[in-house]
């Protein structure tokens, strides 16, 4: 059988092209099979993203296009930078992240956990707890808009029967309080499936031999959680929260869905408000600046996160 990708290349092309790929060392192989798909990454990634950047420094507006452009430098990053409604967007994006992260890792790692120990059904119940990440974000926004619903929606009723309340008078995505909560219970029940997978897989690669090591010493099971458990699954938690921090940072479709970044603005995310000055004020150098002000931000963080990451995996 050849040796070289050029002679296993050459068998499967026509005669008259056989004699040409004969000629190519492997890395000239490798390129012509890589390249198209690098070219593609470019033209869809790396090119939009310098034409925004360019046009963060102007004042253009994609509805007038025939309109004159000017550079302005930096004065849209000023004023995004120096805008209140700015903050509290980013105010209540941070809001989001925090509780849903909190509320998916502390209820992914305990349903992992409980999943772990095998019981009888436990596939069944696996395959129902995975169930709502299956679903589209836009199903899952209407679903739940039909179940905060004050008159018909199952969760006012619930409420009620816990606290006393009037079910009609429960307004969850209608009032300024609750609306935040909505979304974070709504993103919570969704991806804590998501979490859930992470940490199973992280549980269930951590050797039999070592929990058997610790019975002979007569560690507790409390003490083997804190010194066997948590520290191996760690790193799988950090990833799953690596992976929703940065799908929560640009939260769009289910808020959307829910709330539409009400009431008021208490729910509007910097996505949803990127949307808006872009595509309804027609803000286009403006939403760019913004954009890349986002950009920078997740990359950021994320880039700190990922060495705090390989740090923790190194141990």
């Amino acid at each position: 059988m050849p040796g070289t990708i050029a002679d296993r290349v050459a068998q499967a092309t026509p005669p008259h092209l056989a004699g040409r790929i004969k000629g190519f060392s492997d890395r000239t192989i490798a390129w012509i099979f890589v390249a198209p798909t690098i070219f593609l990454l470019l033209a869809v990634n790396i090119f939009p993203l310098i034409w925004t950047i360019n046009l963060s420094f102007t004042n253009f507006r994609a509805n007038r296009p025939n309109r004159e452009v000017d550079y302005i430098g930096l004065r849209n990053y000023e004023r995004i930078l120096t805008d209140s409604d700015i903050w509290l967007t980013m105010q209540a994006t941070a809001h989001f992240l925090f509780w849903t992260l909190f509320f998916q890792v502390v209820i992914g790692f305990t349903l992992a956990w409980l999943i772990n120990r095998k019981f009888k059904g436990n596939d069944l119940w696996t395959t129902i707890i995975v169930l709502p990440m299956m679903l589209s974000p836009a199903v899952v926004g209407n679903f739940w808009t039909f179940l905060y619903q004050p008159q018909i929606g199952l969760f006012n009723y619930l409420v009620a029967f816990l606290t006393g309340v009037d079910p009609s008078s429960f307004q969850m995505i209608g009032d300024v309080v609750l609306a935040p909560w909505a979304i974070v219970i709504v993103d919570t029940w969704m991806w804590t499936p998501f979490v859930m997978l992470i940490c199973l897989a992280g549980l269930r690669s951590i050797p039999d031999y070592i929990y058997e090591a610790a019975e002979i010493d007569r560690a507790s099971k409390w003490r083997q959680f804190w010194t066997i458990t948590v520290p191996m699954v760690l790193p799988f938690l950090m990833l799953a929260v690596l992976f929703r921090g940065i799908e929560n940072f640009k939260m769009f479709d289910l808020v959307v869905q829910l709330t539409g970044g009400g009431p008021g603005s208490v729910t509007e995310l910097t996505s949803i408000n990127l949307k808006r000055e872009a595509f309804e004020k027609w803000r286009t150098g403006y939403a760019s600046a913004y954009a890349i002000i986002l950009f920078v931000t997740v990359f950021g963080l994320a880039s700190i996160y990922v060495k705090a990451l390989n740090k923790v995996k190194e141990r």
